[in-house]
């Protein structure tokens, strides 16, 4: 691989909210089904930091300060949390943190889910962008709590011919990262094609 084509290492923060998994009431099963569905979407180098916590909204703003502050995620996608009961506070805190907002990825979250269930209206997933004073930048993500519905949202729905119904957020991902001055990452089409203008496309690093 030359140098001036080398790909640099994205870095995703994976967090997963709940009082009883943190408990270890019962197993979590937000952060491993992220990393498998990374596994089978990025097709460029990355490595994770997880973090299972509590649905505290001192503790998941303190984690994603951390997660963007200190161990310079790129992208921070959290699990859980984003529903209408007391304890669901993820978006709160995800909006305390941020620097700017990004609704369009909520927006779309809901739109794939209510192809499934009417219930999707009560989730209120959102999106932000954390910048530091020293120009580092995240774009923070929550996503559904159920596996099935982390994968939908991601990838988006396709019909039997394998056609593209509705978008999944995913595919505007990488260009988003790359707009705050993130690495340059690109996915498997098979899964999840990632969308850049021309004029921001490279070739695959050799």
């Amino acid at each position: 691989m030359s140098l001036d084509n080398k790909v640099e290492e994205l870095v995703i923060g994976l967090v997963s909210v709940s009082d009883r998994a943190s408990g270890g009431v019962y197993e979590d099963k937000g952060i491993p089904a992220l990393q498998d569905w990374l596994r089978s979407a990025l097709t460029t180098p990355f490595r994770v930091e997880t973090r299972l916590i509590p649905d505290d909204r001192a503790s998941i703003e303190a984690t994603l300060i951390e997660l963007v502050d200190t161990a310079r995620c790129h992208l921070v996608l959290t699990t859980g949390g984003t529903g209408p009961a007391r304890r669901d506070v993820t978006p709160e805190a995800t909006l305390a943190i941020g620097t700017k907002e990004m609704p369009g990825f909520g927006e779309q979250m809901r739109q794939i889910s209510l192809h499934f269930v009417p219930t999707a209206i009560l989730s209120r997933q959102t999106a932000v962008i954390r910048e530091t004073a020293d120009g580092h930048a995240a774009l923070v993500m929550n996503l559904p709590g159920q596996p099935k519905s982390i994968k939908e949202t991601l990838e988006g729905l396709r019909d039997a011919a394998g056609n593209t119904l509705v978008g999944g957020i995913f595919a505007a991902v990488p260009y988003c990262i790359d707009l705050i001055g993130g690495p340059y990452s690109d996915t498997n089409p098979d899964v999840c094609k990632a969308f850049r203008p021309k004029s921001a496309q490279r070739p695959p690093a050799q």
